[in-house]
């Protein structure tokens, strides 16, 4: 029997219940696919209960109290700090105590089959959970990704902390070893920094290094007004769990450090492990059109981390609703819009990626860093200004410290990449990510006047360092 003539279970199935999956489902079912998703844990995924929300509920009120406290006026009326137990507390009401009942419930209310357990490919267009093998019409991969653990000796045994453990802890460690100085680490550092434990923070390279460089420096300093140890170029020879409980870092240089817990914050790869991409002959790698559509495939979509094209949240989703929808043509027979900024793309993935630290500075950034765009032989100008010096920013905090820097495109005259430093920044990037997206010229965006006094006053100040365009 032809494949045209087969009698499908469904025709579509997503493998991983996170907010990816649940999108790229949704989208497909509003245009009339019968879809279901298939999970093995808790629907809502990483992002929901382990993730973006905990996480950034256990910075908010550090933050608050951060804000106040550089405020004359306000910063006599702030009396004590954190109450860790309530930060918890509030943590903990944004995950529903992990339980997933309401996730569930939205999934049914869409339309949405969902089925319990791991899913695996069995081969062209089937998936198997448990001893049942679904088959389906299309299926997409979005089973986001898993931390990377380094091998140094005595850490798997040591039980040291990862994301996952750090953000749903029931309580609060008096001291902690953080091994790595990207996004995970930092926020968590601040985090638990403001919940009263002493950090010492251990990073090879600069902190968050894949941004402007002025990005650490800013942060590290921050970090350490925090009262955190942080320490560049540390580089741990062996990890070990003490039988009081304790933890021990012996370092490169022959000194040891020791800690109540230690958290492994160093980076995350796809999760495709047990997913029986061998069997169904598929690259491991899983190389997509900007449909998200797997290569040499006709069926199979992978969308999210899973892809490794922008292991961000935001922008798994935003993969999501172009996926979603192209199944849905594709299935139909329906005309895709496939072109560059189309219905049916992800194009934003290639140059237009915002992205958030929840440090105290905020860091924003969208599209490219200056290093990234000189290594593509672009010609670009950049400029660059203290954000502490715009009235908006003088009046938002005392003290404000912060930075913005714009990259140019010469010959077009259009920003191709964007970073701001900064309390309460992360609400500059939308602004940028819009001009990128659109290609507003320089000539336009003069025309873009920011209200005074607001921070976003940082874009005048940004122009003005650059000129007007001849």
């Amino acid at each position: 029997m032809s494949e045209e003539n087969t009698a499908y279970d469904y025709d579509l199935i997503v493998i991983g219940g996170g907010p990816v999956g649940e999108n790229v489902a949704d989208y497909a079912t509003k245009r009339g696919v019968q879809a279901a998703i298939v999970e093995a844990e808790l629907v809502g995924g990483e992002c929901s209960y382990w993730a973006c929300m905990p996480s950034k509920a256990l910075l908010r009120s550090g933050h608050a109290l951060r804000a106040a406290r550089r405020l004359a006026g306000a910063r006599e009326a702030v009396a004590g700090d954190v109450d860790a137990k309530a930060v918890l507390a509030r943590r903990t009401a944004f995950t529903s105590d992990w339980n997933d009942d309401g996730q569930a419930a939205w999934l049914d209310s869409a339309g949405v089959d969902l089925i319990r357990g791991h899913g695996r490919l069995a081969g062209r267009r089937q998936v198997t959970v448990g001893d049942r093998i679904y088959t389906a019409r299309a299926v997409a991969l979005a089973t986001g990704s898993v931390p990377v653990v380094p091998p140094i000796p005595g850490l798997m045994e040591s039980k040291a902390w990862g994301t996952r453990e750090i953000t749903s802890a029931d309580h609060v460690p008096q001291s902690l070893i953080i091994l790595g100085g990207g996004v995970a680490g930092t926020e968590m550092a601040f985090a638990f920094s403001s919940l009263g434990t002493q950090v010492t923070m251990l990073s090879r390279e600069a902190l968050l290094g894949r941004e402007e460089p002025f990005v650490g420096a800013h942060v590290a300093a921050a970090l350490t007004d925090e009262g955190v140890d942080v320490r560049i170029g540390a580089s741990p020879v062996r990890v070990d769990r003490n039988s009081d409980g304790t933890v021990t870092v012996a370092l490169e240089d022959g000194t040891a450090l020791q800690a109540g817990e230690m958290l492994v914050a160093t980076g995350r790869r796809p999760a495709t492990t047990g997913l029986g991409l061998e069997a169904a002959g598929i690259d491991a790698k899983l190389p997509v059109d900007d449909t998200m559509l797997v290569e040499g495939t006709d069926w199979l979509y992978a969308v999210g981390d899973v892809n490794r094209r922008a292991l961000l949240t935001h922008q798994g989703k935003y993969q999501a609703r172009a996926a979603g929808e192209a199944v849905a043509a594709r299935l139909q027979g329906a005309p895709l819009s496939d072109g560059p900024w189309g219905r049916h793309v992800a194009t934003a993935d290639h140059a237009a990626v915002p992205r958030v630290v929840f440090s105290d500075p905020e860091v924003a950034a969208v599209g490219y860093t200056e290093a990234q765009a000189r290594a593509e032989g672009r010609n670009v100008r950049t400029v660059e200004y203290d954000l502490g010096a715009v009235a908006g920013a003088a009046l938002h905090a005392d003290g404000y410290a912060g930075r913005a820097k714009l990259i140019i495109d010469e010959h077009r005259h259009v920003v191709i990449g964007a970073t701001f430093v900064g309390q309460d920044a992360a609400e500059l990037v939308h602004a940028a990510t819009i001009a990128i997206v659109g290609e507003v010229s320089l000539h336009r965006l003069w025309h873009a006047v920011p209200a005074y006094p607001t921070i976003s006053e940082i874009w005048l100040r940004l122009l003005e360092a650059y000129g007007r365009p001849a």
